[in-house]
């Protein structure tokens, strides 16, 4: 056991040979051979599972003695039974040693622009005006970090010991980056008990499965393996019934077996058959109270200071454990020492400075054999230790979650400082777990509303149905600042817009403008009022809003955010009615100003989307870019069945309708309920839409029709009429073509009025492309040029590819090939640019029929890396960093790491591989 804990190597491990080769085999496949060759290095995933004492961690330390005598670096964390609400208490044990390592000139050069996002979560210190980052973005950061640290240390090898007990933050982090390990030069191991993992862990379950092989469960010792290891301790003349015996009494349990064996040679009890009786009572004392008697029989000091060290856990320091155990630091020395050769504590391998138990079953058992009285006492005083000490209140907190409530307001602010903390390293749920226990201490009449305001904000982006009751409750509180309270109607207005009840939303901000006495607050509540008006699908006055917004804008220069948000307001407004896209972008550009924050605790992100959008539909999709892409993300993390995840849903559907994919479509629109219901909020795209798209998809012609006329009945009454936002008169007169050509003609012309009053090149050419498709003779013809022309004015490159190959195919049925094989070949050209494999498909038809060979390009077929492989490739052969690259494919930096991961491994991991992969033409980039 002692080569267990220390990493250090002892005796062979008995009957472990095939865990041990697999070791090999993945340490080998890590770092090569080592014969000097060239070898690429691949990692992945190792689990060694099975019940408490089988060995696990004694093989997870002949790991990490293996890895670092292959020169790896090794990174090893453990995971606690009493701190599993300690948010990324895992992840920073794995990084804090290679972060330690260096300043913080290093630190922010590895984490780039992640800096302010991870840092609270790994232990750094955040720039003090960072935002409170969402969880997925955490996530995301760390997947950038470990991906950064394992190209820079690589080999790697990351060693998660106990991990049934790591804190929840940590385990869902680690088994999402877990299948990236395969790319990447690292090994993950791990070891874990299959009966305590927690209902919530069902994904971390299935992490052995999903790599490939199951884990390696340990199974107990047999009779044989047992005979040897009692004879190497207690000498060869061991009877063959002693031994047996010894495997009966403790199942073939290698803790239990070591520990009933130490025991044996202490008492020196000869090993004959005759004393076999005596085993049985020695190895109940080795489970229940015997290591309890034996601590007892060190005196009272030594006891204390084990209940210390067990209320600490991995934060036990000498000085720590001192200090809660109320023993100087001489005599704490001496019992560390006396501790150690009973066989209870032992220095901790990861971090010499702490001490810890030579098994997480001592831990267990000492932790529980406390008094309750003196365990509370105990945490207070570890709280009060950890706090002095300067780890945080987070640290602190974890200690206060177990005392009993004394209404004690400094108990109260540290647990509020500990919720913010977590916050602020994207751990929602921790710092609501803090919140609860400090209503509950309870905190004194005049912080009670804020508390409940900071309980309501914890649960807003991840639950914001649940944040609902906290923030009414805050709001009915006898004693409240005029500011806490603007701040907890904002909040909760946000909190029934992400749960879909717009009008509640509406009804609780217009009600605050009427009691504001200032005038920047009620401003501010005539912003949100109109912000959620016009999230309402069952607005009763939408004209009358939208004129009364109108003139409330009509003088405002943007001096404060209340007013830009307004203006972001009129400006989508404005799209939304089809006004002229200079007067929208006008107001765009007012309300931009010099920044739209998308975490900012009191605005939220739904502003900064909408204004967003604006420039999108407007033609400004590079504005539009470096708005949208955080934003929209923040966005899809708030919730199941909200307007979030109906606009992501309906864009997934278009997506998938654009590129010939019908069926899967189809597939997607059934799993999330998308059946043509409309939602209780306006969203993008209109789901009713998207249903009816789906519809003309399937040729379900007369089922479209009644949709799209549903839709436009609805929009109608509401004053939308802006083509590009929704149209449904492009999208009814297709649907109605077949059957009804005048009146499909009628809806066209009045489509491309509507589109030449906005004045976007991209939604004229798109008019202009559905009028030709229910047009008749020459006139398809020229309204076809027409569209090509002003859509090669736009962004719309799908759109343009469409265009093109309709274009060319018009022209080929009325005998002009030449023409339309210039057509038709650019066309196929854009549809492979934009992934369109059904249109890509089409055109090639087309060029087929006119007998001209269709285009081969090497993105295509003949290429052997990916589409977007090829992209990343190509800028990374112009020597752009990965932040460079990420910006110019709209692509997070973790992700555009793994994409070149990958084109290294195909190109032979050099330069020169790279370049002879990359298409022909550029000699720069070759």
């Amino acid at each position: 056991m002692d080569a267990e804990r220390s990493g250090r190597p002892g005796r062979a491990l008995v009957e472990r040979d095939a865990e041990l080769g697999a070791v090999e085999a993945a340490l080998k496949e890590l770092t090569g051979s080592g014969d000097g060759a060239a070898e690429p290095r691949t990692g992945g995933v190792i689990a060694f599972a099975g019940p408490a004492g089988v060995g696990k961690t004694a093989l997870l330390a002949e790991l990490r003695r293996q890895a670092a005598g292959r020169r790896c670096t090794v990174l090893f964390a453990r995971g606690g039974e009493h701190e599993q609400g300690v948010a990324f208490h895992v992840v920073r044990q794995l990084l804090q040693p290679l972060l330690a390592a260096v300043g913080e000139d290093e630190h922010r050069r590895i984490l780039g622009s992640w800096y302010d996002i991870v840092a609270p979560a790994v232990g750094l210190v955040a720039s003090p005006d960072a935002g409170a980052p969402d969880p997925q973005g955490v996530r995301d950061g760390l997947d950038w970090l470990v991906t950064r640290l394992a190209v820079e240390y690589a080999p790697v090898v990351m060693v998660l010991d106990d991990a049934h007990w790591a804190d929840a933050e940590s385990l869902d982090w680690f088994t999402r980056f877990a299948p990236r390990a395969q790319d990447l030069p690292m090994l993950l191991a791990v070891g874990y008990r299959p009966e305590d993992l927690s209902a919530d862990a069902a994904d971390f379950r299935r992490l052995a499965e999903r790599q490939g092989s199951r884990p390696h469960l340990l199974a107990p010792l047999t009779p044989a393996a047992v005979v040897r290891m009692v004879r190497d301790v207690l000498g060869e003349e061991a009877e063959d019934g002693f031994c047996r015996e010894c495997w009966a009494v403790t199942g073939g349990n290698p803790f239990e077996l070591v520990e009933l064996t130490a025991k044996i040679r202490d008492q020196e009890i000869k090993p004959q058959s005759a004393n076999t009786t005596e085993l049985r009572g020695l190895a109940s004392r080795v489970r229940d109270n015997g290591l309890l008697d034996r601590l007892e029989r060190l005196g009272g000091s030594a006891t204390r200071l084990a209940w210390a060290v067990a209320v600490l856990g991995t934060e036990a320091t000498p000085a720590l454990a001192a200090s809660v155990a109320a023993l100087s630091g001489a005599e704490t020395a001496e019992l560390i020492v006396k501790l150690g050769d009973a066989r209870i504590l032992a220095r901790c391998t990861a971090r010499e400075d702490t001490v810890e138990f030579l098994h997480p079953l001592i831990a267990t058992a000492v932790y529980r054999a406390i008094p309750g009285a003196m365990r509370v006492a105990m945490h207070g005083q570890a709280a009060a230790a950890v706090l002095n000490a300067g780890l945080g209140a987070a640290a602190g907190g974890r200690h206060m979650l177990e005392m009993h409530p004394e209404a004690d307001t400094w108990v109260v602010e540290q647990l509020r400082e500990a919720a913010r903390d977590y916050l602020r390293a994207g751990a929602p749920d921790a710092a609501r777990r803090c919140l609860e226990r400090a209503l509950r201490e309870p905190p004194v009449l005049e912080d009670r509303a804020a508390v409940l305001f900071e309980l309501g904000c914890s649960t807003s982006l991840t639950a914001p149905a649940t944040t609902v009751n906290h923030l009414r409750a805050a709001l009915e509180e006898p004693v409240l600042d005029p500011a806490l309270r603007e701040a907890i109607t904002v909040r909760l207005a946000q909190a029934y817009g992400h749960s879909g009840r717009m009008d509640e939303a509406s009804r609780v901000v217009a009600a605050e403008a009427q009691r504001a006495t200032s005038t920047r607050t009620r401003l501010r509540m005539q912003a949100d009022q109109f912000m959620w008006n016009a999230f309402r699908a069952d607005e009763p006055d939408s004209p009358a809003r939208s004129r009364r917004l109108a003139r409330l804008v009509e003088h405002l220069s943007g001096r404060g955010l209340a007013e830009r948000y307004l203006l972001g307001l009129r400006a989508w407004d404005a799209v939304l009615r089809g006004e002229p896209a200079a007067d929208a972008l006008r107001f765009a550009e007012a309300a931009l100003g010099s920044g739209l924050s998308w975490t900012d605790d009191n605005w939220g992100f739904e502003v900064p989307v909408l204004v967003s959008l604006t420039f999108m539909y407007c033609d400004q999709p590079g504005r539009a870019e470096e708005l949208v892409r955080e934003g929209l993300r923040i966005a899809h993390r708030v919730g199941t069945s909200t307007p979030a995840q109906w606009a992501a849903v309906g864009t997934l559907v278009q997506t998938l309708l654009a590129g010939g994919r019908v069926a899967e479509a189809q597939q997607v629109a059934q799993a999330y309920g998308h059946d043509g219901t409309t939602p209780s909020a306006v969203v993008y795209p209109d789901a009713q839409l998207v249903y009816g798209e789906l519809l003309l998809a399937r040729n379900l012609h007369r089922e479209a029709g009644r949709q799209l006329a549903a839709v436009g009945r609805r929009l109608e009454a509401r004053g939308i009429r802006n083509p590009s936002w929704c149209p449904w008169q492009a999208r009814l007169s297709q649907a109605l073509s077949p059957n009804d050509p005048d009146q499909a003609a009628e809806l066209a012309d009045e489509a491309l009025r509507r589109a030449r009053q906005f004045g976007t090149d991209s939604a004229i050419g798109q008019a202009l492309h559905n009028a030709a498709a229910v047009a008749r003779g020459p006139q398809r013809i020229s309204l076809l040029a027409e569209a090509v022309s002003h859509l090669e004015r736009s962004p719309a490159a799908y759109d343009l590819a469409l265009a093109l190959i309709d274009h060319g195919a018009a022209l080929r049925r009325i005998g002009l090939p030449q023409d339309a094989g210039e057509l038709l070949y650019r066309g196929l050209e854009g549809a492979l640019q934009c992934g369109a494999e059904a249109l890509a498909g089409r055109a090639r038809d087309e060029l087929s029929a006119i007998g001209l060979r269709p285009l081969q390009l090497r993105a295509d077929e003949t290429y052997a890396l990916t589409r977007q492989e090829q992209a990343v490739a190509e800028r990374a052969a112009r020597g752009l960093p990965d932040a460079g690259i990420a910006d110019a494919l709209g692509l997070a930096e973790t992700e555009v790491a793994r994409l070149l991961s990958g084109v290294y491994r195909k190109a032979g991991t050099n330069r020169e591989g790279l370049a002879r992969m990359l298409p022909e033409g550029d000699p720069r980039q070759r």
